[in-house]
């Protein structure tokens, strides 16, 4: 069965709750995710506005110091949120990757011990909480001749930790604490996960998807026989002719269900998930997207990315990649409204932009 981008964008946004808001629960929510971008201590809390019916800051926030939520660097060895629950199987399932990261700070670490700096990055946080600086300091006394920050970023590789409260809550910064991750959920990390399990995890939030979409999206390699000899998977094409993989019993949107605008963060999951991101933007647009390591807040029209948005000093810049016709603009306001008084702006105000560039239409 071959499936066209309208099929596909609509059915990701259906299982993104994007296609209407969702009655989950916060932590459902968090859950029906796999995992929350959270780069930047804001984005969590408006990814999850912009999916669920009801939903607050401080939803986020008793979350986070209630142990249900944590953050850390997880896919990608990048931060995210993720229920305690799931991290227990989704850090272990990982360190491989960090492990090789941490390898190429090892041409800047002569005559350090990966063993030894793992063991001693334990000792250092057992009972407490450091920053990265403050580990990194002491490791720097074992170590006076490696690069300082490349035994902090080692340690956080070598070692599951947790970013505590405050640090993830709305409109805080500051050091990022590291804290062990077993002391903080009080639980061990599971031994051997396997990896089956995430990539069943992955498409019931994102499919369907190719191979190369679920490494992508996790920072894992070497996925194709895995996921080749998960035989109960339904296959499809998709129009250029790719396999796309996706759970038995999921259902497929139909591709004239009505797409709401929404207003997605910085690094939002929908925009990072995919290798081939064709199902929700052009690559044009992907160029003004996704920059080097960056990914620009966007919002979406008619189940595609129809342009970017910031909100500053109580101003949002709406930026839109085609021209938008009157009744999408006043939809656009509309959320944009919602959306300001979400993020406690009182008398905030909207600037529309000229359309980007033709060439991304």
């Amino acid at each position: 069965m071959i499936l066209n981008q309208r099929v596909l964008a609509r059915t990701t946004l259906d299982r993104q709750l994007l296609l209407r808001r969702s009655s989950l629960s916060p932590l459902e929510a968090v859950e029906r995710l796999v995992a929350v971008q959270g780069q930047d201590i804001d984005a969590p809390y408006v990814g999850l506005w912009s999916r669920l019916a009801s939903f607050t800051q401080s939803d986020l926030a008793a979350l986070l110091y209630g142990k249900q939520v944590v953050r850390g660097s997880l896919l990608r060895v990048t931060q995210h949120l993720v229920s305690a629950d799931d991290y227990l199987w989704i850090r272990p399932l990982l360190q491989a990757m960090f492990s090789r990261r941490q390898g190429a700070w090892n041409r800047v670490m002569p005559g350090v011990d990966v063993e030894e700096l793992t063991k001693l990055s334990r000792e250092h946080l057992a009972g407490r909480t450091l920053t990265r600086s403050q580990l990194r300091d002491l490791l720097h006394e074992r170590w006076p001749s490696a690069d300082a920050a490349a035994l902090g970023w080692s340690a956080q590789a070598v070692v599951p930790v947790v970013h505590t409260p405050p640090n993830g809550i709305w409109g805080t910064r500051g050091a990022t604490p590291f804290t062990l991750a077993e002391e903080w959920l009080g639980r061990p990390l599971e031994a051997s996960p396997p990896v089956e399990r995430l990539v069943v995890r992955y498409l019931a939030a994102f499919g369907p998807a190719s191979v190369m979409d679920v490494q992508m999206w996790s920072g894992l390699t070497r996925l194709r026989s895995v996921v080749e000899q998960m035989t109960f998977l339904r296959k499809f094409h998709d129009m250029e002719g790719r396999v796309l993989y996706d759970l038995p019993d999921a259902p497929l949107a139909a591709e004239d269900v009505p797409a709401p605008v929404r207003f997605l963060p910085w690094f939002d999951n929908l925009i990072v998930a995919f290798h081939d991101r064709s199902r929700l933007m052009t690559p044009e647009q992907r160029k003004a997207v996704c920059v080097g390591s960056v990914v620009y807040p966007t919002f979406l029209v008619d189940g595609t990315v129809g342009g970017m948005w910031d909100l500053k000093n109580g101003v949002l810049t709406v930026e839109p990649f085609r021209p938008l016709p009157d009744g999408v603009r006043e939809e656009l306001a509309v959320e944009g409204a919602r959306l300001m008084a979400f993020a406690g702006v009182e008398e905030g105000s909207i600037a529309w932009l000229p359309p980007r560039s033709a060439t991304t239409s």
